[in-house]
């Protein structure tokens, strides 16, 4: 399921905040680039902070990212034919045994090929949205027009799901799965991208800068204050994720039960998912207080300032390695992690003949150890000290462990997910492990990026969590094609996240990573000060 960061019960040695003073922030860099933070604006009410959370609770992904692609995979499969007894031999039969080939193009692919080709093009997809118009969200009121028209994109495809009633109809549901899954994905990035400028703007967070500016904080103060009220914030909103993820599931039990011989059943079962979304969703749109941010600069685009940003920041490799380290090794990181995922849940789908039942019995497993994960692994951190790399390097083992179980499934059937305990068991190592890397990976991320540089860096980061998945499922298509074996992709998958792993445990420093960022923010402060200077 999607996670924001916990966040970390911080101290004053956790966090550096040497040379940066807090009532100067800055977020821009040489030239008008990059969107000034904006301190100004209304407080937050307890009704909009509601609001917030709520949005979260129904955007849990149950539908775009879990029914939707079950849906699809399974029309697929009852158009296609048994790849060992040709066209006419449907891949439903009890003798079917082989690989289900689909028509495409002049030739045909397997159905777990054209999966993997859907999430392949969706991620690619994302990759030219976020970089495209993502910093534009920075500017004017874009960015809440944005999320708007990204979550109804994403609604009207989870509705429009109630036509996906036949076979023959596999092509339209590949369509609304990825004009589903674009759309979700692009939500919880800008759904984030609130998040900074909420917590600036609480009752807490504006008398704690009352203090600093009255001389009874210090600097130092204030950066630890502020943080505790920002991880606040998201340790909610990511409890809301997993509760709403729960509740979504055991909702739709009251369809998938009674319901279950009804040849609709999936069908409705989507529709009630989106409906509780829209439920939970639609007040953040209500209730939302307007914080528009500056103009564009005189001369830029909205479609063309998200390219000169990253250019930007790629230019500032050397001043900021560990920062750029981790951007790269994440990327990867998150390629094997997504397209294992995806991976699993076509062996998954196979093993369960596509049943939204066994499915959301699995779903709801992987819920429960989540939630309890999510509290526990911040528990552990705050009882024993420990720092973030280390709880992050925990779950890159159980990262790496999963296309490793995958792998045992080409020499044998006893184990390699080829049993129905082992995807039980997968759900419930995934949720215990899985949603603390999320947690953990942000934290890290946060990190390493230069105070006041957060627009900049976490849209970076996000191209690489959200929209990272273009190698891994083109690599593992093809693979799949040529071996007709769904599980020679699991190896790739294993030497892509180990690799990826060993970068992060050797290659990132945070300590010196964190310096490094502090004394960056604080060259382009001085720099631009002087700028402005001469202007004047």
């Amino acid at each position: 399921m999607p996670q924001l960061f916990t966040g970390d019960e911080l101290t004053k040695d956790d966090v550096d905040v040497k040379d940066v003073t807090p009532s100067s922030p800055t977020s821009f860099v040489s030239g008008p680039l990059v969107a000034s933070v904006d301190n100004d604006g209304p407080i937050v009410t307890r009704r909009e902070l509601w609001a917030y959370y709520l949005y979260y609770n129904g955007d849990n992904g149950v539908g775009p990212l879990g029914y939707s692609m079950t849906l699809f995979q399974s029309l697929a499969t009852g158009a296609g034919f048994d790849s060992s007894l040709g066209p006419g031999h449907p891949c439903t039969a009890a003798t079917s045994s082989s690989q289900c080939l689909l028509p495409w193009g002049k030739g045909t692919k397997s159905v777990s090929s054209v999966v993997l080709v859907a999430n392949g093009v969706s991620f690619a997809i994302m990759t030219a949205l976020f970089t495209t118009i993502g910093s534009a969200a920075d500017y004017g009121s874009f960015g809440r027009w944005l999320l708007f028209v990204l979550t109804i994109i994403c609604w009207g495809a989870q509705f429009a799901s109630m036509s996906l009633t036949t076979p023959d109809r596999w092509g339209l549901a590949m369509a609304l799965f990825m004009i589903g899954f674009v759309s979700y994905g692009a939500t919880l990035v800008f759904y984030a991208a609130l998040f900074p400028r909420l917590a600036r703007n609480t009752p807490h967070a504006r008398r704690l800068k009352e203090k600093l500016d009255q001389g009874e904080l210090t600097a130092e103060e204030y950066e630890v204050e502020e943080s505790l009220e920002k991880n606040k914030i998201s340790n909610i909103s990511t409890a809301h994720s997993n509760i709403g993820y729960i509740m979504t599931l055991a909702l739709n039990l009251s369809i998938l039960l009674p319901l279950q011989n009804n040849p609709k059943v999936d069908n409705y079962t989507i529709v009630l998912t989106n409906a509780y979304w829209v439920v939970t969703g639609i007040w953040w749109f209500i209730f939302q207080q307007p914080r528009p941010g500056p103009k564009l600069p005189k001369g830029e685009s909205y479609l063309t300032i998200g390219w000169k940003q990253i250019w930007e920041a790629v230019r500032q490799y050397k001043k900021l390695p560990y920062t750029f380290v981790y951007l790269f090794a994440f990327f990867l990181l998150a390629d094997g992690l997504n397209t294992t995922g995806t991976l699993v849940s076509i062996c998954q789908n196979d093993k369960f003949q596509f049943s939204f039942l066994q499915n959301t019995y699995l779903g709801l497993s992987q819920a429960l150890t989540s939630t309890l994960s999510t509290f526990g692994f911040w528990y552990i951190q705050k009882y024993w000290k420990i720092n973030t790399k280390k709880m992050f390097v925990v779950t890159n083992i159980a990262t790496i462990l999963i296309p490793l179980w995958g792998m045992i499934g080409i020499w044998t059937t006893k184990f390699g997910f080829h049993n129905v305990w082992e995807f039980w068991a997968y759900n419930i190592f995934f949720g215990l492990f899985q949603a603390p890397y999320y947690a953990f990976s942000q934290t890290m991320m946060a990190e390493l990026t230069p105070p006041g540089f957060d627009n900049m860096f976490f849209g970076l980061f996000g191209l690489s969590n959200r929209a990272s998945s273009m190698i891994g499922p083109n690599v593992i298509q093809a693979i799949i094609d040529r071996t007709q074996n769904n599980w020679e992709g699991f190896p790739f998958l294993f030497a892509l996240c180990a690799a990826a792993s060993l970068v992060i445990w050797f290659g990132v420093d945070i300590q010196k990573g964190r310096r490094d960022a502090v004394k960056f923010s604080d060259e382009k402060r001085k720099s631009a000060k002087k700028g402005v200077d001469a202007r004047g």
